[in-house]
């Protein structure tokens, strides 16, 4: 009776659980049972890990072989399990020799450190070659960060953006045969070559938009202090190239934020390249609650997710479903998505910017000076009705686009996207040295901490709060924004400036 142990990983939302791959090899009928919570494509495994042992040169064993994937309660998928399951039927079986001290036989699993500290995960074909796994950047994460200086052991094709981590080392195998050569010591394999980080490519200049000079500050101050933002204007007055031009004036992302961001677009299915801009989603109008937040049966992220440490524009909010905007409302609060299912949750981090922009009314007319509007006051209070309170609360500035005009199109150009990247830059480094966090961020016991204001400033954000009827939560969004105005001024005192102009991006013009 032997009995072998190795490490691997489990998904699970942004997680990769750590799992003991037991294989035990007993007497008896020759069987092949897989227990442990494993899902149709882990059972298919035994055909997959059968034919890869023979093609690989080795013996399949003869015997009652149960592979137990510990802990039990977690769910296990995909086939990344293979190359571990194949390892331990190798060391069990005794075809492998294993280093001194190793955790077959009985021994403990805690006496052989070299296998111990090994990670396996991968899929094997029925030549016995080692297939790329899905997420190895998710399960290059959590190895790193629950054991850090760990080593991981992925398929050649799944290993260049795992070696992307830092604190953990990733080897490179191409077969079943070399990683039981590296696990017997008689050839060790090569540590994984990292792709080159890439450049992310310049993108559209503020300088672009002529006019808008209200708008443009509101787009300012929503990138310094990480804000939302609101714009309500009519058909062509620049709401689209104002949102698409953000992500430009934002600083770009750090090594930790950009794998993070490389990550979620593995889970979704999407092409898993490194960016150095915050990422930018523009989800059309008719997506679901599932496409914009996330779901399935097994939980993949969504829009919201997928702008994590970036940009998430909706345009034309009022065409998005009333459900779809609601299931917003959590997530803006929370910087997470929890997916529930039956058996297990996936927690999904969703800390993005919203941006969101609409017309005034269903035809985009309404208050133009030259265009009529053709809506009726019903259909105009329908269309508005779509977004609740409880959601327009939630965003922390809300412009008003008034019409492009003639003169202001052929003016001068705007001030660049690289000026005002600059000051933004600064703005936020302020806040980092202050409170360690965006001023968006603050709770409600910070901003008493560091909102500190003038008398006036004080009288004047009570009186227009209630006039506008604002909530508490309105007061606290109004108390950010005039923050970051004060930061982007270099002031450390709320003035009454800082204020009126904090509160009047609390008037959307609805």
């Amino acid at each position: 009776m032997t009995l072998a142990v190795l490490a691997s990983r489990a998904l699970s939302g942004m997680h990769a659980h750590a799992v003991r791959v037991e294989t035990h090899l007993g007497p008896g009928l020759p069987s092949f049972n897989v227990v442990g919570l494993a899902d149709t494509e882990v059972r298919e495994s035994r055909e997959r890990v059968r034919a890869a042992i023979l093609n690989s040169g080795f013996d399949f064993p003869s015997g009652r072989i149960t592979v137990n994937l510990s802990p039990a309660d977690i769910p296990k998928e995909s086939g990344r399990f293979d190359l571990p399951i194949a390892l331990g039927l190798l060391l069990a079986s005794g075809q492998l020799a294993a280093p001194a001290g190793g955790d077959v036989a009985g021994k403990p699993p805690a006496a052989d450190q070299s296998l111990a500290d090994l990670v396996f995960a991968g899929e094997l074909s029925l030549t016995g070659a080692l297939v790329p796994v899905a997420a190895p950047l998710v399960i290059a994460l959590s190895v790193a960060r629950d054991a850090p200086g760990a080593t991981l052991i992925l398929p050649a094709g799944s290993a260049e953006q795992a070696a992307w981590v830092p604190d953990l080392r990733v080897l490179s195998a191409r077969s079943l045969a070399d990683v039981a050569a590296h696990a017997s010591g008689a050839q060790l394999l090569p540590d994984a070559i990292p792709k080159a980080w890439p450049q992310a490519p310049p993108g559209p200049c503020l300088s672009d938009v002529r006019g808008q000079a209200v708008a443009r500050r509101a787009l300012e101050v929503a990138a310094a202090g990480g804000h939302s933002l609101l714009m309500v204007g009519p058909p062509g007055a620049g709401k689209s190239m104002l949102a698409a031009r953000l992500p430009g004036l934002l600083p770009p992302l750090s090594r930790s934020q950009a794998l993070e961001a490389a990550a979620v677009a593995a889970l979704a299915g999407l092409p898993q390249t490194l960016m150095g801009e915050p990422p930018f989603r523009a989800p059309h109008h008719s997506a679901s609650v599932a496409a914009l937040v996330g779901g399935g049966s097994r939980p993949r992220p969504g829009e919201i997710s997928l702008a994590h440490n970036g940009v998430l524009f909706l345009d034309e909010l009022p065409e998005y479903s009333r459900r779809t905007l609601e299931a917003l409302r959590e997530p803006l609060e929370a910087g997470r998505v929890v997916i529930a299912r039956a058996l297990h949750a996936a927690q999904f981090p969703a800390r993005f910017q919203l941006i969101a922009a609409m017309n005034p009314c269903p035809c985009g007319w309404r208050g133009h000076p030259a265009r009529a509007c053709v809506c009726r006051p019903d259909q105009v209070a329908r269309y508005v009705g779509k977004i609740s309170g409880p959601l327009l609360d939630r965003i922390d500035l809300h412009v008003a686009l008034p019409p492009s005009d003639p003169e202001s199109m052929a003016g001068p150009a705007g001030e660049a996207s690289s000026h005002v990247s600059e000051r933004v830059r600064r703005c936020r480094q302020r806040q980092q040295d202050r409170q360690g966090k965006l001023n968006a961020a603050l709770s409600g016991a910070e901003l008493d901490q560091y909102c500190v204001m003038q008398a006036d400033a004080q009288a004047l954000l009570f009186q227009a709060m209630r006039r506008l009827s604002g909530s508490g939560r309105a007061l606290h969004r109004a108390l950010r924004v005039a923050r970051t105005v004060a930061d982007l001024e270099g002031a450390d005192v709320l003035g009454a400036s800082h204020v009126a102009q904090a509160v009047q991006y609390r008037r959307p013009g609805l």
